[in-house]
């Protein structure tokens, strides 16, 4: 099976087209590191590690995005390191134990948004009490276990709530045209409530940066390659074994992961976001079956109504990522992550595995 480890050999024996476009996005490095460990030390890297050999000489890939300027560093050794964890078990006692909070009554336990609240099959929407911009809104669900297993019509729905909250939100304030979506599963990925929710933000002006900067580095790129950026990022994924369609999304582990296990999905220009719900719960499911109770989901969406910008070859866009055991006390994020490039402990080719499955 292909590892991240034989990635350069992988892109190499690519049909063309998928070849030149992983040449075009991509550039990928290999480095060795090398320790020499005292002998003290000898039982206790064998315990962690099976043998002083396995972490003697160490294989480290770069693999860096010259689109986007995201980059990850791959060590599978890393995931081996020590950690303080405890389990599942606690988790699950948390979770119960936090039945009857404000989001299991939230027409009495949280405020409304000055337009009102929007209610879906599967769940009602709130105001955030500390918001992130003026219009700053929650989607509790109707299930209160944040692990319960999501199917496509739910995860639809909760997409289908999420922007007609958004288009009340504009009809209030006709600038506030800008949707952002986001799923902080758990505190470990930022969750301050337990209970499942989503969260999402009508910003003024432009898109937030990270957005209207991908929009803009992808029409950089079709200018410069006279291609599709995103048709040609799933070309590179999917020749490599990475991708897998579900329904009309394209659904790949990323080659330059944020973090752990990420994964993102494509839907088509002029589609709208539920195109995606299919994939999301797939990639959930995926998720579940790997170990992973904690993620984060961010949606990418154009605007809900035209700016005078460019968007016509922007697709929603979904990005999700594992952000660990939230019994752990170590940090997934460092100051690498934040400052420099990702550094990733698990192979994208055995997260594509699941994802298929």
């Amino acid at each position: 099976m292909t590892t991240i480890v034989d990635l350069d050999d992988a892109i190499a024996s690519l049909p063309a087209d998928a070849r030149a476009a992983a040449e075009r996005i991509f550039t990928v490095s290999t480095t060795i590191g090398h320790l020499d460990a005292p002998a003290e030390m000898h039982a206790w890297i064998a315990k962690l590690f099976g043998s002083v050999e396995a972490v003697r000489t160490q294989r480290i890939v770069r693999v860096t995005n010259r689109v986007t300027f995201e980059g990850s560093l791959f060590n599978d050794l890393r995931a081996m390191r020590p950690m303080e964890v405890k389990g599942g078990d606690e988790v699950r006692t948390t979770i119960a134990a936090a039945a009857n909070d404000p989001f299991d009554h939230p027409l009495t336990g949280t405020p409304a948004d000055t337009f009102g609240r929007i209610q879906g099959a599967h769940g009602i929407t709130a105001s955030n009490v500390a918001k992130y911009d003026g219009y700053h809104g929650v989607l509790v669900f109707d299930e209160h276990d944040p692990l319960a297993p999501v199917d496509a019509a739910t995860i639809r729905d909760h997409l289908v709530t999420t922007r007609r909250w958004g288009e009340a939100a504009q009809a209030e304030d006709p600038a506030a045209l800008y949707l952002f979506v986001m799923w902080n599963c758990l505190w470990r990925a930022g969750g301050s409530i337990v209970h499942g929710h989503m969260q999402m933000t009508a910003t003024r002006g432009t898109h937030y940066p990270k957005v209207d900067q991908l929009r803009r580095q992808a029409l950089g790129y079709a200018s410069s390659a006279g291609r599709d950026y995103f048709d040609d990022l799933w070309l590179v994924h999917d020749a490599l074994g990475l991708g897998a369609q579900v329904e009309e999304a394209r659904v790949f582990a990323s080659l330059t992961p944020i973090k752990e296990r990420e994964v993102l999905i494509l839907g088509r220009p002029g589609a709208d976001e539920t195109s995606l719900a299919a994939a999301i719960a797939r990639v959930v499911a995926a998720y579940r079956s790997t170990g992973v109770v904690s993620h984060n989901m961010a949606v990418y969406l154009p605007p809900l109504s035209p700016d005078g910008e460019d968007w016509r070859r922007f697709p929603p866009i979904a990005r999700l990522v594992d952000r660990g055991d939230p019994a752990n006390k170590t940090s997934d994020i460092g100051a690498m992550e934040l400052y420099a490039a990702s550094v990733i402990a698990t192979d994208p080719f055995r997260l594509a595995d699941a994802l298929r499955h």
